[in-house]
Protein backbone atom coordinates (compact mmCIF):
# COMPACT_ATOMS: atom_id res chain seq x y z
CA UNK A 1 0.00 0.00 0.00
CA UNK A 2 1.25 3.12 -0.74
CA UNK A 3 0.56 7.22 -0.69
CA UNK A 4 0.96 10.15 -3.22
CA UNK A 5 1.31 13.42 -2.34
CA UNK A 6 0.31 16.44 -4.82
CA UNK A 7 3.29 18.83 -6.22
CA UNK A 8 2.54 21.78 -4.34
CA UNK A 9 4.95 21.63 -0.75
CA UNK A 10 7.97 23.09 0.36
CA UNK A 11 10.91 21.24 0.52
CA UNK A 12 10.91 20.77 4.10
CA UNK A 13 6.88 19.73 4.20
CA UNK A 14 8.59 16.65 1.65
CA UNK A 15 11.14 15.85 4.08
CA UNK A 16 8.76 15.32 7.31
CA UNK A 17 5.88 13.78 4.99
CA UNK A 18 8.50 11.37 3.90
CA UNK A 19 9.60 10.52 7.59
CA UNK A 20 6.04 10.44 8.86
CA UNK A 21 5.02 8.08 5.98
CA UNK A 22 7.37 5.57 6.29
CA UNK A 23 7.51 5.56 10.13
CA UNK A 24 3.51 4.96 9.41
CA UNK A 25 4.68 1.36 7.40
CA UNK A 26 3.61 2.55 4.07
CA UNK A 27 5.34 0.47 1.04
CA UNK A 28 5.69 3.32 -1.19
CA UNK A 29 5.46 7.29 -1.71
CA UNK A 30 4.41 8.85 -5.31
CA UNK A 31 4.38 12.30 -6.30
CA UNK A 32 1.58 13.85 -8.80
CA UNK A 33 3.24 14.68 -11.91
CA UNK A 34 -0.02 17.27 -13.01
CA UNK A 35 0.53 20.11 -15.12
CA UNK A 36 1.18 23.46 -13.54
CA UNK A 37 2.56 21.60 -10.26
CA UNK A 38 5.97 21.78 -9.28
CA UNK A 39 8.00 18.90 -11.57
CA UNK A 40 7.57 15.62 -9.23
CA UNK A 41 11.45 14.72 -9.54
CA UNK A 42 12.84 17.36 -7.57
CA UNK A 43 10.16 16.62 -4.20
CA UNK A 44 10.65 12.83 -5.12
CA UNK A 45 15.12 13.36 -4.89
CA UNK A 46 13.97 15.43 -0.75
CA UNK A 47 11.93 12.26 0.02
CA UNK A 48 14.79 10.47 -1.09
CA UNK A 49 17.01 12.04 1.46
CA UNK A 50 14.60 11.50 4.01
CA UNK A 51 13.53 7.93 3.67
CA UNK A 52 15.15 4.48 3.73
CA UNK A 53 12.62 2.07 2.33
CA UNK A 54 10.40 3.64 0.50
CA UNK A 55 9.54 3.00 -3.09
CA UNK A 56 9.59 6.00 -4.89
CA UNK A 57 8.05 7.56 -8.13
CA UNK A 58 6.38 9.82 -10.21
CA UNK A 59 2.79 9.81 -11.37
CA UNK A 60 3.43 9.88 -14.13
CA UNK A 61 6.08 11.97 -16.12
CA UNK A 62 5.04 11.61 -19.98
CA UNK A 63 7.00 12.47 -23.01
CA UNK A 64 5.27 15.06 -24.52
CA UNK A 65 6.95 17.51 -22.59
CA UNK A 66 9.73 15.54 -21.20
CA UNK A 67 12.09 14.10 -23.95
CA UNK A 68 12.99 10.10 -23.03
CA UNK A 69 16.65 11.01 -22.60
CA UNK A 70 15.54 13.36 -20.17
CA UNK A 71 13.12 10.79 -18.48
CA UNK A 72 15.97 8.44 -18.23
CA UNK A 73 18.55 10.99 -16.90
CA UNK A 74 15.73 11.98 -13.81
CA UNK A 75 14.79 8.19 -13.09
CA UNK A 76 18.63 7.15 -12.85
CA UNK A 77 19.43 9.86 -10.94
CA UNK A 78 16.23 9.57 -8.27
CA UNK A 79 17.19 5.70 -8.42
CA UNK A 80 20.90 6.86 -7.41
CA UNK A 81 19.83 9.56 -4.42
CA UNK A 82 17.18 6.77 -3.33
CA UNK A 83 19.75 3.92 -3.40
CA UNK A 84 17.83 1.92 -6.15
CA UNK A 85 14.76 2.73 -4.80
CA UNK A 86 12.38 4.48 -7.77
CA UNK A 87 10.42 3.66 -10.08
CA UNK A 88 8.85 5.23 -13.13
CA UNK A 89 5.54 6.42 -13.81
CA UNK A 90 4.22 7.34 -17.34
CA UNK A 91 1.58 8.47 -19.10
CA UNK A 92 0.09 10.29 -22.21
CA UNK A 93 -0.38 13.12 -20.15
CA UNK A 94 -3.65 15.38 -19.41
CA UNK A 95 -4.80 18.65 -20.31
CA UNK A 96 -1.40 19.36 -22.55
CA UNK A 97 -4.08 21.06 -24.87
CA UNK A 98 -3.89 24.26 -22.67
CA UNK A 99 0.11 24.69 -23.83
CA UNK A 100 -0.50 23.76 -27.52
CA UNK A 101 1.05 20.42 -27.43
CA UNK A 102 0.28 17.52 -29.77
CA UNK A 103 -0.23 14.11 -28.47
CA UNK A 104 0.14 12.50 -31.58
CA UNK A 105 0.42 8.37 -31.38
CA UNK A 106 0.52 8.26 -27.68
CA UNK A 107 1.03 4.71 -27.32
CA UNK A 108 3.88 4.84 -29.72
CA UNK A 109 5.37 7.45 -27.95
CA UNK A 110 5.12 5.55 -24.90
CA UNK A 111 6.11 2.54 -25.82
CA UNK A 112 9.25 4.71 -27.67
CA UNK A 113 10.09 6.02 -23.94
CA UNK A 114 10.42 2.86 -22.31
CA UNK A 115 12.50 1.43 -25.09
CA UNK A 116 15.03 4.28 -25.32
CA UNK A 117 14.83 4.46 -21.03
CA UNK A 118 15.74 1.05 -20.56
CA UNK A 119 18.20 0.64 -23.44
CA UNK A 120 20.07 4.21 -21.77
CA UNK A 121 19.84 2.76 -18.34
CA UNK A 122 21.35 -0.29 -19.46
CA UNK A 123 24.35 0.92 -21.57
CA UNK A 124 23.25 -0.03 -24.66
CA UNK A 125 24.28 1.77 -27.16
CA UNK A 126 22.80 0.46 -30.35
CA UNK A 127 20.52 2.88 -31.19
CA UNK A 128 16.73 2.52 -31.25
CA UNK A 129 14.46 3.48 -34.14
CA UNK A 130 10.47 4.29 -33.21
CA UNK A 131 8.22 5.78 -34.63
CA UNK A 132 7.63 8.28 -32.30
CA UNK A 133 11.25 9.05 -31.46
CA UNK A 134 14.14 7.66 -31.82
CA UNK A 135 18.32 7.79 -30.85
CA UNK A 136 21.25 7.27 -32.89
CA UNK A 137 23.91 4.04 -32.24
CA UNK A 138 26.69 5.37 -30.29
CA UNK A 139 24.41 7.76 -28.38
CA UNK A 140 24.81 6.66 -24.57
CA UNK A 141 24.69 8.14 -20.79
CA UNK A 142 27.51 9.60 -19.68
CA UNK A 143 27.71 8.12 -16.31
CA UNK A 144 26.72 5.07 -15.05
CA UNK A 145 23.37 4.35 -13.88
CA UNK A 146 22.94 2.85 -10.59
CA UNK A 147 20.75 -0.11 -11.63
CA UNK A 148 20.60 -1.00 -15.42
CA UNK A 149 16.67 -1.33 -14.61
CA UNK A 150 13.76 0.49 -12.77
CA UNK A 151 10.04 -0.72 -12.97
CA UNK A 152 8.17 0.84 -15.28
CA UNK A 153 4.62 1.83 -14.17
CA UNK A 154 2.30 3.02 -16.86
CA UNK A 155 -1.12 5.08 -16.33
CA UNK A 156 -3.89 4.11 -18.57
CA UNK A 157 -7.81 3.16 -18.76
CA UNK A 158 -8.24 1.75 -21.75
CA UNK A 159 -7.75 -1.63 -23.33
CA UNK A 160 -5.02 -0.75 -25.72
CA UNK A 161 -3.01 1.06 -23.12
CA UNK A 162 -3.69 -2.30 -20.85
CA UNK A 163 -2.25 -4.23 -23.89
CA UNK A 164 1.11 -2.28 -24.51
CA UNK A 165 1.33 -2.40 -20.57
CA UNK A 166 1.31 -6.13 -20.59
CA UNK A 167 3.75 -6.06 -23.13
CA UNK A 168 6.58 -3.74 -21.37
CA UNK A 169 5.54 -2.67 -17.81
CA UNK A 170 5.40 -4.04 -14.53
CA UNK A 171 2.69 -2.03 -13.08
CA UNK A 172 -0.47 -0.57 -14.46
CA UNK A 173 -2.26 2.66 -12.62
CA UNK A 174 -5.77 3.55 -12.79
CA UNK A 175 -5.37 7.11 -11.75
CA UNK A 176 -8.25 8.02 -10.12
CA UNK A 177 -10.72 4.96 -9.51
CA UNK A 178 -12.02 3.58 -5.98
CA UNK A 179 -14.01 0.79 -8.69
CA UNK A 180 -13.98 -2.78 -8.59
CA UNK A 181 -15.60 -3.45 -11.37
CA UNK A 182 -13.31 -1.16 -13.36
CA UNK A 183 -9.55 -3.32 -11.63
CA UNK A 184 -11.46 -6.52 -12.79
CA UNK A 185 -12.07 -5.36 -16.16
CA UNK A 186 -8.55 -4.24 -16.15
CA UNK A 187 -7.16 -7.08 -14.70
CA UNK A 188 -9.30 -9.07 -17.80
CA UNK A 189 -7.96 -7.24 -20.42
CA UNK A 190 -3.67 -7.08 -18.69
CA UNK A 191 -4.44 -11.05 -18.76
CA UNK A 192 -5.70 -11.34 -22.22
CA UNK A 193 -2.63 -9.39 -23.55
CA UNK A 194 -0.20 -11.58 -21.57
CA UNK A 195 -1.86 -14.78 -22.72
CA UNK A 196 -0.93 -13.58 -26.50
CA UNK A 197 2.40 -12.37 -25.90
CA UNK A 198 3.56 -15.24 -24.21
CA UNK A 199 4.01 -13.57 -20.71
CA UNK A 200 2.88 -14.21 -17.05
CA UNK A 201 0.57 -12.45 -16.01
CA UNK A 202 1.69 -12.12 -12.41
CA UNK A 203 4.55 -10.22 -13.61
CA UNK A 204 2.07 -7.01 -14.28
CA UNK A 205 1.08 -5.34 -11.28
CA UNK A 206 -1.99 -3.58 -10.86
CA UNK A 207 -2.68 -0.30 -8.91
CA UNK A 208 -5.28 1.11 -8.35
CA UNK A 209 -5.55 5.14 -6.92
CA UNK A 210 -8.08 7.67 -6.18
CA UNK A 211 -9.07 10.56 -3.75
CA UNK A 212 -8.80 9.62 -0.04
CA UNK A 213 -10.44 11.33 2.47
CA UNK A 214 -10.77 9.69 6.16
CA UNK A 215 -11.69 11.43 9.16
CA UNK A 216 -13.32 9.81 12.64
CA UNK A 217 -16.26 11.88 10.94
CA UNK A 218 -17.21 9.82 8.32
CA UNK A 219 -19.72 12.18 7.05
CA UNK A 220 -17.71 15.02 6.87
CA UNK A 221 -15.00 12.89 5.25
CA UNK A 222 -17.26 12.10 2.77
CA UNK A 223 -18.63 15.30 2.28
CA UNK A 224 -15.04 16.55 1.48
CA UNK A 225 -14.23 13.80 -0.77
CA UNK A 226 -18.09 14.93 -3.29
CA UNK A 227 -16.19 18.21 -4.06
CA UNK A 228 -12.65 16.90 -4.42
CA UNK A 229 -14.50 14.74 -6.81
CA UNK A 230 -17.33 16.81 -8.60
CA UNK A 231 -13.77 18.49 -9.40
CA UNK A 232 -12.61 15.64 -12.00
CA UNK A 233 -15.78 13.72 -12.47
CA UNK A 234 -16.48 14.72 -15.98
CA UNK A 235 -13.00 13.65 -16.97
CA UNK A 236 -12.88 10.69 -15.30
CA UNK A 237 -16.16 9.40 -15.45
CA UNK A 238 -15.89 9.24 -19.23
CA UNK A 239 -12.90 6.69 -18.90
CA UNK A 240 -14.90 3.93 -17.06
CA UNK A 241 -16.43 1.78 -19.34
CA UNK A 242 -18.45 0.42 -16.24
CA UNK A 243 -19.62 3.78 -15.03
CA UNK A 244 -22.77 5.60 -16.96
CA UNK A 245 -23.13 8.96 -15.10
CA UNK A 246 -26.08 10.88 -15.85
CA UNK A 247 -25.47 14.22 -18.68
CA UNK A 248 -27.55 16.49 -16.66
CA UNK A 249 -25.79 15.63 -13.65
CA UNK A 250 -22.18 16.34 -15.20
CA UNK A 251 -23.55 19.38 -17.06
CA UNK A 252 -25.03 20.85 -13.85
CA UNK A 253 -21.45 20.18 -12.42
CA UNK A 254 -19.64 21.79 -15.39
CA UNK A 255 -22.04 24.83 -14.48
CA UNK A 256 -21.47 25.36 -10.73
CA UNK A 257 -17.93 24.56 -11.17
CA UNK A 258 -17.84 27.37 -13.75
CA UNK A 259 -19.26 29.39 -10.96
CA UNK A 260 -16.46 28.45 -8.55
CA UNK A 261 -19.53 26.75 -6.65
CA UNK A 262 -17.15 23.88 -5.84
CA UNK A 263 -19.33 22.30 -2.43
CA UNK A 264 -22.29 22.74 -4.29
CA UNK A 265 -21.20 20.54 -7.00
CA UNK A 266 -19.75 18.16 -4.51
CA UNK A 267 -23.35 18.25 -2.78
CA UNK A 268 -24.50 16.92 -5.87
CA UNK A 269 -22.38 13.43 -6.28
CA UNK A 270 -24.37 10.13 -5.01
CA UNK A 271 -23.52 8.12 -2.68
CA UNK A 272 -22.85 5.24 -5.27
CA UNK A 273 -21.03 7.22 -7.64
CA UNK A 274 -19.02 9.14 -4.71
CA UNK A 275 -17.31 5.07 -3.97
CA UNK A 276 -16.42 4.44 -7.46
CA UNK A 277 -14.35 7.35 -7.74
CA UNK A 278 -13.11 7.96 -4.14
CA UNK A 279 -12.52 6.48 -0.76
CA UNK A 280 -13.98 8.36 1.69
CA UNK A 281 -15.45 7.37 5.05
CA UNK A 282 -14.34 6.56 8.63
CA UNK A 283 -11.28 4.45 9.03
CA UNK A 284 -13.41 1.19 9.05
CA UNK A 285 -15.21 2.45 5.39
CA UNK A 286 -11.75 3.31 3.91
CA UNK A 287 -9.85 -0.08 4.42
CA UNK A 288 -13.19 -1.90 3.37
CA UNK A 289 -13.32 -0.21 0.53
CA UNK A 290 -9.66 -0.66 -0.31
CA UNK A 291 -10.13 -4.34 0.98
CA UNK A 292 -12.10 -4.56 -2.36
CA UNK A 293 -10.03 -3.57 -4.60
CA UNK A 294 -7.49 -6.19 -3.30
CA UNK A 295 -10.25 -8.44 -3.78
CA UNK A 296 -10.79 -7.62 -7.48
CA UNK A 297 -7.43 -8.13 -8.52
CA UNK A 298 -5.35 -4.71 -7.02
CA UNK A 299 -1.75 -5.59 -6.59
CA UNK A 300 -1.64 -2.29 -4.54
CA UNK A 301 -4.10 0.29 -3.78
CA UNK A 302 -2.44 3.95 -3.54
CA UNK A 303 -4.58 6.57 -0.74
CA UNK A 304 -4.46 10.03 -2.69
CA UNK A 305 -4.77 13.13 -1.90
CA UNK A 306 -6.19 14.95 0.61
CA UNK A 307 -5.96 12.08 2.80
CA UNK A 308 -8.61 13.92 5.54
CA UNK A 309 -9.85 16.97 6.23
CA UNK A 310 -6.55 17.80 7.22
CA UNK A 311 -4.17 15.99 4.94
CA UNK A 312 -1.04 15.28 8.59
CA UNK A 313 -4.68 13.88 10.46
CA UNK A 314 -5.82 11.82 7.64
CA UNK A 315 -2.09 10.51 6.74
CA UNK A 316 -2.03 9.66 10.74
CA UNK A 317 -5.04 7.87 10.33
CA UNK A 318 -4.61 5.64 7.07
CA UNK A 319 -1.40 4.59 8.87
CA UNK A 320 -2.66 4.17 12.57
CA UNK A 321 -6.09 2.23 11.73
CA UNK A 322 -6.45 1.39 8.16
CA UNK A 323 -3.52 -0.46 7.52
CA UNK A 324 -3.59 -2.22 10.49
CA UNK A 325 -7.43 -3.55 9.70
CA UNK A 326 -5.95 -3.85 5.89
CA UNK A 327 -3.18 -5.94 6.74
CA UNK A 328 -5.19 -7.96 9.25
CA UNK A 329 -7.93 -8.85 6.89
CA UNK A 330 -4.99 -10.12 4.67
CA UNK A 331 -3.82 -12.83 6.93
CA UNK A 332 -7.03 -13.55 9.36
CA UNK A 333 -10.47 -12.44 9.49
CA UNK A 334 -9.97 -13.13 13.21
CA UNK A 335 -6.41 -12.11 13.44
CA UNK A 336 -5.38 -9.11 16.15
CA UNK A 337 -4.22 -5.37 14.73
CA UNK A 338 -0.53 -5.19 14.17
CA UNK A 339 0.71 -2.20 16.52
CA UNK A 340 1.91 0.80 15.05
CA UNK A 341 4.41 3.47 16.70
CA UNK A 342 3.57 6.62 16.20
CA UNK A 343 6.10 9.18 14.69
CA UNK A 344 7.50 11.53 16.71
CA UNK A 345 7.82 13.87 14.22
CA UNK A 346 5.21 17.29 14.11
CA UNK A 347 2.72 17.27 11.72
CA UNK A 348 3.81 18.84 8.85
CA UNK A 349 2.37 22.03 7.27
CA UNK A 350 0.41 21.34 3.96
CA UNK A 351 -1.00 23.09 1.21
CA UNK A 352 -4.15 22.34 0.29
CA UNK A 353 -4.00 19.60 -2.47
CA UNK A 354 -5.98 18.17 -4.98
CA UNK A 355 -6.42 14.87 -6.99
CA UNK A 356 -4.85 13.05 -9.50
CA UNK A 357 -6.24 12.65 -12.70
CA UNK A 358 -3.40 11.20 -14.86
Amino acid sequence: MSLALQSDKSTRAYALLAQRIEQWGFDGLSIYGDLGYQPPIPALMTTAAHSEQLRLGPACLNPFTMHPVEVAGAIAALDEASGGRAYLGLTRGSWLSDLAVGQRRPLAALRDTVAIVRRLLAGDTSGYAGTAYQIEPGFRLRYTPLRPRVDVLLGVWGPKGAALAAEVADEVKIGGTANPDMVRLMSSWLAERCHEVGRDRAEVGLVAGAVTVVDADGTAARDKARTEVAMYLDVVAALDPTVTVDPDLLAELRRLLGEGRHQDAGALVPDDLLDRFALAGTPEQVATQAAGLFEAGATRVEFGTPHGLESGTGIDLLGAEVLPLLRSTATSPTATPSTTTSPTSTHPTTDRVTADTT
